[in-house]
C-alpha cells in the first residue's frame, strides 16, 4: 500500500492521480479528515480512512499497512506544524510503515529566513531519528504562490512588492508527477532529494517582461519597501503573521535560498517542467 495524507490538497489530489495511473488503485490508500470529501476516490477503488494530524489515532489507523506512506506538509508555521508532522511520524512508526516521504521545500535549513523552511528542517530531523528509511522532496518554491502575488498587477500593470532574487518557481503539476514517478519506484532516494525545480529561477524583474509578452501591454516592476509592503498587507486584512511570512518570502529570496535549479525534475517526469511564463500563461487565460 501507498498512502497518501492531504489528498484532497492541492498537491496530494494531483499525486493520487498520478499515482492511479502507475500502479492499480487497490494498492493506493489515502487519509482524509472528512472521508466524504474523497468519494471520488472510493468509487475508483482506493481505500479511503480519516486521518487527523489532531487525533494520532486515527492517524495509526489510517496509516495502517502502509509500505510507502507520503506526508504532505501541514499549511501551518512554527511548532503547530512541527508537532502535527511529529503526530504523523510517530503514528507512521506506530502503524509499521516501511517508509516515509515528506514534501519538504528547497532551502530547507535552520537558519532560513523563511519560516516553513525552518519547520521543513526540523521536520526532516525528525525523519531522520526515526531509523526508518524515509526521502524529503525538496520542492521548489510553489509558483502558485507567485501567481498570488501577481494577482493585482493583472489589472494595474505594475508589479509593486519588495525586493526580491531568483526563484525556481514550480509548478504542481510538475511536482505531483515527480512524487508519483519516486513513489512508483520505491527506495530511489535516500534523505533529501536534490532541489525538483522549475526550469530556470527568475526575479520579479524579470517576471514582468514575461506578463508583457502574455498580456501583449507593458507590465512594469516598482519596488516596494519591506515596511510599507506590511502596511499594505495589514490594511487589506492580512493578519500580522501572514505579513510578516510573506515579507520574509522576500529576504530569502534576497538571501539566495531558492535559487538553485536542478536536472532531476526533468529526469523523473521525462520531459522539461513547465516554465513560469506557461504557467503565468495558463493561469491568466483562465
Amino acid at each position: 500500500m501507498i498512502i497518501v495524507t492531504g489528498a484532497t490538497g492541492k498537491l496530494g489530489r494531483r499525486t493520487v492521480e498520478r499515482l492511479l495511473g502507475c500502479v492499480p488503485a487497490d494498492r493506493v490508500g489515502v487519509s482524509v479528515r472528512d472521508p466524504r470529501t474523497a468519494k471520488g476516490l472510493a468509487d475508483r477503488g482506493v481505500r479511503v480512512r480519516q486521518g487527523s494530524f489532531d487525533d494520532p489515532a486515527s492517524l495509526v489507523h489510517a496509516f495502517e499497512g502502509a509500505e510507502q506512506l507520503l506526508l504532505v506538509s501541514l499549511d501551518r508555521t512554527g511548532e503547530e506544524c512541527v508537532s502535527g508532522h511529529r503526530a504523523a511520524i510517530d503514528a507512521a512508526v506506530q502503524a509499521g510503515a516501511g517508509r516515509i516521504l515528506y514534501t519538504s521545500q528547497m532551502g530547507a535549513a535552520h537558519d532560513s529566513r523563511f519560516q516553513p523552511c525552518r519547520d521543513h528542517a526540523a521536520t526532516e530531523d525528525l525523519l531522520r531519528a526515526t531509523g526508518l528509511p524515509w526521502t524529503a522532496l525538496r520542492n521548489g518554491f510553489y509558483a502558485a504562490s507567485a501567481l498570488q502575488f501577481l494577482e493585482s498587477a493583472r489589472h494595474t500593470g505594475d508589479i509593486a512588492l519588495p525586493a526580491d532574487g531568483p526563484v525556481a518557481w514550480t509548478g504542481h503539476d510538475d511536482l505531483a508527477e515527480a512524487a508519483a514517478a519516486i513513489l512508483a519506484d520505491e527506495g530511489r532516494f535516500e534523505g533529501p532529494t536534490p532541489p525538483l525545480t522549475g526550469p530556470v529561477a527568475l526575479d520579479f524583474d524579470t517576471v514582468a517582461e514575461l506578463a508583457s509578452q502574455v498580456t501583449g501591454r507593458p507590465v512594469t516592476r516598482t519596488v516596494v519597501p519591506g515596511d510599507v509592503f506590511r502596511e499594505q498587507a495589514l490594511a487589506h486584512g492580512a493578519p500580522a503573521p501572514v505579513a510578516d511570512l510573506m515579507l520574509s518570502i522576500f529576504a530569502a529570496a534576497r538571501n539566495g535560498e531558492f535559487t538553485a535549479v536542478d536536472p532531476t525534475m526533468a529526469e523523473l517526469i521525462g520531459r522539461e517542467p513547465a516554465t513560469f511564463g506557461a504557467l503565468l500563461e495558463r493561469a491568466w487565460a483562465e
